[in-house]
């Protein structure tokens, strides 16, 4: 009467190596828990929120432009890339126009994650425009937004200060 029990356990055996090797997803699947640090923004940290004003604000466009393009509220809006190379390349580009006595905003985009650059724009007699927005040092990639009050018609130079003599533009207003 003990042959039964026996025959019993290789059964369930069999049946449990069965149902492990099936072919059918589990009901469960393991998902990591969400990121506490949100994602970057593209705006640069410890910059205010732009206040409603008179100068224009855009977000940045997603290719380079040297060549004016309308604002979100009448400016236009500049890039300038430091391509990766560039502390022996210089910017891309190295001339650019914009409408004389009108504010712009002025986009830097450091492409190059091998030295650090800046842009800073400076009059023509030598001294900085005063432009709003981080102009300090930093290894891309990533992006500068700045706001730059209207400029009389003529030609203001821009350059990184890191390296003045290779990374250097003109910007004509007219």
């Amino acid at each position: 009467m003990r042959r039964p029990p026996l025959l019993i356990l290789p059964l369930l055996a069999l049946l449990a190596v069965a149902a492990c090797s099936s072919g059918g997803a589990p009901g469960w699947t393991y998902a990591p828990a969400p990121s506490s640090t949100p994602a970057a923004s593209g705006a640069p940290s410890g910059e205010p929120p732009a206040a409603p004003s008179a100068a224009p604000s855009a977000a940045p466009s997603a290719a380079p432009s040297a060549a004016g393009s309308p604002a979100a509220s009448g400016g236009t809006g500049l890039t300038i890339v430091a391509p990766v190379g560039a502390t022996t390349g210089g910017f891309d580009p190295t001339t650019a126009e914009t409408a004389a006595d009108t504010p712009f905003t002025l986009t830097f985009d450091n492409q190059d994650n091998q030295a650090p650059h800046n842009l800073v724009l400076k009059n023509p007699d030598g001294s900085a425009v005063a432009v709003q927005g981080d102009t300090a040092f930093f290894t891309g990639p990533g992006q500068r937004v700045y706001q730059v009050p209207a400029l009389a018609a003529g030609e203001y130079k821009y350059l990184c200060e890191v390296h003045p003599t290779t990374m250097v533009g003109t910007l004509t207003a007219t």
